[in-house]
């Protein structure tokens, strides 16, 4: 077995890992994003995180028209940490455009944003995120916020409580707290029903951690 071929074996073994620990119909959105390093943040969150897809609202064509070859970009998959390699991205022109897809497959959408007026809002720990088969997260533009049609068409609001003077977080890392909530609450479901509604209870519940590596294990026992 040639170098290739083992890459490849342990590529696919890495797969079939993860498999079971990914969150299904939840998808993390980014809108009107204005630099790569960005995307490349949230990417990687929601790949670490096992979210199914990303979306990203694109009417400044920060992007390519293929995302393919944003792939291919250097600069994004180091700043993605290649994570940009291994999640499935969809490009659109507009918000409206983004959320006649999301409705047309039946998907919920909350948006997170610190302040959102005539809009049921919740803080983060507050909510239930099991109760929607279909979830889509929304995260907006570091410098505007998210937008008036965006909060419109969702169902909710969703921040993350702040305790100091500043009360605001970069994108990043404040995609990587919501989606870690959400998805945790996501997975220990799926882990027990394979069906909503709290049905299809599952004679062996999944696993919802992984087994640590070998490297790990040896360290924790000496």
């Amino acid at each position: 077995m040639n170098d290739k071929t083992k890459s490849k074996s342990s590529v696919r073994s890495r797969a079939n890992e993860i498999k079971p620990f990914r969150c299904k119909n939840l998808v993390a959105v980014l809108e009107n994003p204005d630099n790569p390093k960005n995307i490349g943040s949230v990417i990687r969150n929601a790949n670490a995180l096992g979210v199914e897809k990303v979306l990203v609202v694109d009417p400044h064509k920060v992007i390519p028209e293929d995302w393919k070859d944003f792939r291919e970009e250097r600069a994004l998959s180091k700043l993605s940490a290649s994570a940009v390699k291994w999640t499935f991205v969809k490009r659109f022109d507009s918000t409206a455009a983004c959320y006649e897809y999301l409705e047309k497959n039946n998907f919920t959408s909350v948006v997170t944003s610190p302040h959102v007026k005539g809009k049921t809002s919740i803080f983060l720990h507050e909510g239930d995120y099991t109760v929607f088969p279909k979830l889509a997260v929304w995260f907006g533009n570091e410098g505007t916020g998210i937008s008036d049609l965006a909060v419109e068409r969702s169902d909710m609001c969703v921040s993350i409580p702040m305790f100091g003077m500043i009360e605001s977080l970069n994108l990043g890392t404040s995609s990587g707290i919501v989606l870690y909530e959400v998805a945790k609450q996501r997975r220990a479901y799926q882990s027990k029903y394979a069906m909503r509604n709290r049905r299809g209870e599952r004679a062996m519940p999944l696993p919802t951690e992984l087994p640590p590596k070998p490297a790990f294990a040896k360290a924790r026992k000496s």
